[in-house]
């Protein structure tokens, strides 16, 4: 760039930044001026830049529109005249002159084609318009030395700027400069609907750089609209249809996805649709995505957007992709479905194939829909003329609503679910297990899949264990950090038995592989583990799972670990005696053994092993501390804020009265949480470590109510307690302690009732 034209640039950037678009955004005349007549800012930069109009020079325009470029010209001019064909347009921005004080600047109600020669002659004419073609009476209006620039229609709706001038000799010399770009991006579109400001856009600009991201995503995490709503103002804006999942998943054909190099598709945010008479119909969630590529690499005429909200084109791009999957599924298992599905079967009419296909497209989709969610179960029920299904998230069961099925659908899907957990499809009058994996979203997934008979048919369950590798560290547990610390110690002991109990989905699990992966990094001691099923591969850690089929049972890997020099045992669970005697024996050989139980609290757990039998001394001996923990949602913290407590928990909770300093926190919903106002969950926790006292009463065989009063005095840190400092610190919302902690434990629990 000479130093001219940087000039040039400088005096345009400036002129840019001293007149803000939104000056020109909002007219009386709401239809009169809409976005898309005020030209984007790279397009009339780029207009401007080869103006390259001086301080002296007078100009004339052609086509003021909302007077935007005409009051740029007015900052770099000396004069300006304007001609617009439109009266009440012309009107709209001649308002906004007076206002902004363009003294300089003359507009006129015309059809702009003859120009204003009484006024002229001019260093420099813009024609905004392609559609004046004979630009002789303008080129008359030019001054010595002057140049005319105009927008000009090229091939497939492209905009050529040229320019025009005599040369010497009185000719008259054209001359192509460039391609203009006049179609704006997501920012920009945001700017002129009034959804966002400059500062606002210029910050967003600055972190889509930042991080590599299309504006749109960056733009959408700071507004607080909901998705749909804003991605159909956008593809208005842009004059593009918007359409919801449900629709496109009955025209998308997966198998383009195949002609398509993934990273290019990944990149550009598109997903092709269907080919109509040569032209290519893809879907996107960023207004802004390029297509201009897949005209060099495909042989197609024209390509057609089709807008989508980013959940809708994560879901589509993951069933395509797994129903190119699920095809090589159907392959295999094909000759299974001929010989076990009876003719009067749904899926064998004449369109058999084709609701095949939809029927494991719609799996894959549900799965999806799963792992976007973070469910940890999906549920489909059948009832009387109704399908009903259901994602398991955060502990609560939530209904999917945009999905609807038949109950020929539903066995249909049943049938896909068995066949892809290895079940038999024939039978439904007995319960079923099975197994299956499942990657999506570069995730590992292993799905435990339970059919059902029920009254109106039958009903699945599928259990989905992320297989990553990346399992929780202790400090993500959410542990406070004097139990952090105590865990660890436990740990290190030579031997003793850890419980961790609870009920069913209640994170136990989580906090052993915890300890494991931390015992896995030092590697200074042999680590060895009999699960049912394996959760979670640890690198480092020599895992077995049970074979009962063929008679290797828990009891059975206890006995046969001890000869392995192990130094820390994990048992998948204690479930009977046997088991619970290796378990014991174990320690007393001088092991560290962790194990399950499911146990209401951690003294309730006691007298759970009392009923398995084992000795009561053994016990005392052997059981260093029991760990006791249930699951409470956590605070989105993106949209967390100081909360009101409620008058009715608070009254459970402190009876007397609640402290004058008691804060606690709420989350009001956010696009981070789908709303909820909650996200994940964390561990609240009852630790008993055992003294003594406790060793002495666990030997006499006391009473529960009588052992948790010592433990008590002992110093057990209670669910309640927990509970409270995760509420008080703002880690979850008050509304779980009702869910988690049982009425009576709901305030302080008296110590020293047995002394």
């Amino acid at each position: 760039m000479t130093s001219t034209q940087q000039a040039i640039a400088e005096r345009t950037t400036e002129a840019l930044r001293s007149l803000p678009r939104d000056h020109f955004i909002e007219m009386s005349d709401h239809s009169l001026v809409l976005g898309r007549s005020i030209p984007p800012t790279n397009a009339v930069s780029e207009i401007l830049n080869h103006a390259a109009i001086e301080p002296d020079h007078k100009v004339l325009q052609i086509g003021t529109g909302a007077g935007y470029s005409a009051a740029l010209c007015a900052r770099l001019a000396q004069q300006v005249v304007t001609i617009e064909i439109s009266q009440a347009m012309a009107q709209q921005a001649q308002e906004r002159f007076n206002k902004l004080e363009l003294a300089n600047l003359i507009l006129r109600v015309d059809d702009g084609s003859h120009g204003a020669a009484d006024l002229g002659p001019f260093n420099r004419i813009l024609v905004a318009t392609p559609r004046i073609h004979d630009k002789g009476p303008l080129i008359d209006q030019l001054a010595d030395g002057g140049k005319l620039i105009a927008l000009e229609q090229g091939e497939n709706d492209t905009l050529i700027l040229a320019s025009y001038r005599i040369s010497e000799l009185g000719a008259t010399l054209r001359k192509e400069l460039a391609l203009v770009d006049f179609s704006r991006d997501s920012g920009m579109t945001l700017l002129d609907m009034g959804v966002v400001d400059q500062v606002m856009l210029s910050e967003a600009r600055r972190i889509a750089r930042d991080r590599k991201q299309p504006i749109i995503k960056v733009l959408r995490d700071k507004l607080d609209v909901e998705h749909a709503t804003l991605y159909r103002k956008l593809a208005e804006e842009n004059g593009m249809p918007f359409a919801a999942v449900d629709d496109l998943l009955q025209q998308v054909h997966p198998e383009l996805m195949e002609a398509f190099s993934r990273s290019f598709l990944d990149s550009h945010h598109l997903i092709p649709l269907r080919v109509d008479h040569r032209v290519l119909h893809v879907v996107t969630d960023d207004p802004d995505s390029k297509i201009d590529d897949i005209f060099h690499m495909y042989p197609y005429d024209r390509v057609a957007k089709v807008l989508v909200t980013p959940n809708d084109f994560k879901r589509l791009w993951t069933t395509v992709e797994l129903s190119l999957q699920g095809e090589a599924i159907r392959s295999r298992h094909r000759q299974a479905q001929l010989e076990a599905i009876k003719p009067k079967e749904d899926l064998l009419d004449p369109g058999r194939n084709k609701v095949e296909a939809r029927l494991i497209t719609l799996c894959d989709a549900l799965l999806l829909d799963a792992v976007s969610e973070g469910a940890s179960d999906l549920h489909v029920e059948q009832y009387d003329d109704k399908v009903r299904i259901r994602l398991r998230v955060d502990g609560d069961l939530h209904d999917i609503t945009h999905y609807t099925l038949s109950p020929a659908d539903a066995r249909g899907l049943i049938n896909v679910i068995k066949i892809r957990g290895d079940m038999d499809i024939a039978e439904k009058r007995l319960p079923q297990g099975g197994r299956s994996t499942l990657t999506a979203g570069g995730a590992s997934f292993d799905l435990r899949i339970q059919v059902q008979p029920s009254l109106h048919g039958e009903a699945v369950v599928i259990r989905m264990l992320p297989q990553s590798g990346n399992v929780v560290a202790i400090e993500d547990l959410g542990l406070p950090p004097r139990l952090m610390k105590d865990y660890r110690r436990l740990l290190d002991n030579p031997s003793g038995l850890v419980l961790v109990v609870g009920p069913t989905g209640s994170g136990k699990s989580t906090t052993l592989y915890a300890g494991l992966s931390e015992l896995a990094k030092d590697g200074r001691r042999k680590v060895i583990t009999i699960e049912d099923p394996i959760e979670y591969s640890i690198d480092g850690i020599q895992q077995t799972h049970t074979r009962p089929d063929i008679g290797f049972n828990f009891a059975d890997g206890m006995r046969s670990f001890v000869r392995l020099d192990p130094d820390v045992i994990l048992v998948g669970e204690i479930r009977d005696t046997e088991t619970a005697v290796e378990a014991i024996r174990a320690s007393q050989t001088g092991h560290v053994v962790l194990s399950t139980l499911h146990a209401n609290d951690s003294v309730d757990a006691l007298q759970r092993i009392f009923d398995l039998e084992v000795h009561a001394n053994s016990i005392a001996s052997e059981l260093m501390a029991v760990i006791s923990q249930k699951l409470a949602k956590r605070i989105c913290p993106d949209c967390r804020k100081p909360a009101v407590p409620d008058p009715a928990i608070l009254a459970e909770l402190f009876p007397e009265s609640a402290p004058d300093n008691f804060v606690c926190f709420e989350g009001t919903g956010c696009s981070e949480c789908g709303g909820r106002g909650t996200r994940g969950r964390v561990a609240v926790v009852e630790y008993m470590q055992t003294n003594s006292e406790i060793r002495d009463g666990i030997s006499l065989r006391y009473p529960i109510a009588r052992l948790r009063a010592i433990a008590l005095d002992s110093g057990l840190i209670t669910m309640r307690d927990s509970a409270l400092e995760h509420v008080v610190a703002g880690v979850i919302p008050l509304e779980e302690l009702p869910r988690i902690l049982p009425a009576e434990r709901m305030a302080p629990e008296k110590r020293g009732v047995w002394e």
